[in-house]
């Protein structure tokens, strides 16, 4: 019998794991696979855990928030590393906006979800690395984006994605600039930025920041943004409008397709990756670990590289 690992995060959104547990393991069990529950008691030790004992399962399901899904994916990558045997990673999001889930057509129906696991196929998605720090969809600096991490996690289950609406509301009276020198593949931009973003998905905080540009999972690259600071209340208005919409307005953004990126700075500079806090430094070394960890996704939607 196929033996299944499922990390569940209890605290996520609103319980909603918790109280579907017993659905989503009669899934895994009807599908064949002999499954232990492990609730997470502390993400900071779920990539150890999976390291030590991914080894004994034929697939590992992790069911939370993108923090969970981030320490999840380091965890399988580090146990890849080590066995040749084919192991798969399951996402069932809890989270409260669950953007990388959004993009690539994952239920937030955490029955829903299992299924799609069960049934679906791997694909082999990339990864990020900030200074050496794997991450799954986004690593960020600027505006906004100490909102996920510093916004209580009760707040956040209460009132969801307006918690991020709140909390960023309060940022925009001290706007923060940042003068930094970025490379994307050899290509150089200088001037005075209040947020960059380097991402791996078609949404972030809820905001389909990227909607009309192409996004491939596994491509090697990952989609570049940076935004200059706005010299007017007119220029910030086309911004939010900018970003709202999925536009990039090529006179305050700053768009491209990098598999390398690096980002110095005359200060230091707090980053964000995948909704935790990743640190504070001047010079920031991002690359692509091209397809990296095959992700269970829905079999009726066609994504370039399913295995």
């Amino acid at each position: 019998m196929k033996k299944l690992l499922f990390i569940i995060n209890p605290t996520a959104g609103k319980g909603k794991a918790g109280n579907s547990l017993f659905e989503m393991t009669d899934i895994f069990t009807k599908a064949g696979y002999d499954t232990v529950v492990h609730p997470v008691q502390s993400q900071e030790y779920i990539p150890e855990y999976v390291t030590l004992v991914g080894e004994n399962y034929d697939m590992i399901v992790c069911a939370g928030g993108d923090g969970t899904l981030d320490k999840t994916s380091t965890g399988f990558m580090e146990l890849l590393e080590k066995t040749d045997k084919k192991i798969n990673l399951g996402y069932i999001p809890c989270g409260s906006t669950n953007d990388y889930a959004r993009s690539l057509g994952i239920s937030l129906n955490p029955v829903r979800a299992a299924e799609q696991i069960v049934t679906g196929r791997p694909l082999s998605i990339d990864l990020g690395i900030l200074n050496g720090d794997p991450y799954i969809y986004i690593a960020a600096f600027g505006l906004f984006t100490n909102v996920s991490y510093s916004t209580p996690q009760n707040i956040k289950n209460l009132i969801g994605h307006s918690a991020y609406i709140l909390g960023g509301m309060k940022e925009l009276s001290n706007i923060k600039v940042y003068n930094i020198e970025a490379d994307f593949d050899g290509r150089t931009v200088t001037g005075e930025y209040i947020y960059g973003q380097f991402t791996n998905t078609k949404s972030v905080a809820g905001f389909k920041m990227l909607a009309k540009r192409e996004v491939i999972f596994n491509d090697g690259l990952f989609e570049c943004l940076l935004i200059k600071r706005p010299k007017t209340v007119d220029e910030l208005m086309r911004i939010f409008n900018a970003l709202l919409s999925g536009e990039t307005d090529e006179e305050l953004m700053v768009y491209d397709k990098a598999r390398s990126i690096k980002i110095k700075s005359e200060e230091m500079i707090s980053w964000t990756i995948d909704g935790e806090f990743g640190g504070e430094m001047k010079e920031a070394n991002i690359g692509v670990l091209y397809r990296k960890v095959p992700l269970m996704l829905d079999s009726t939607v066609n994504f370039i590289g399913i295995d």
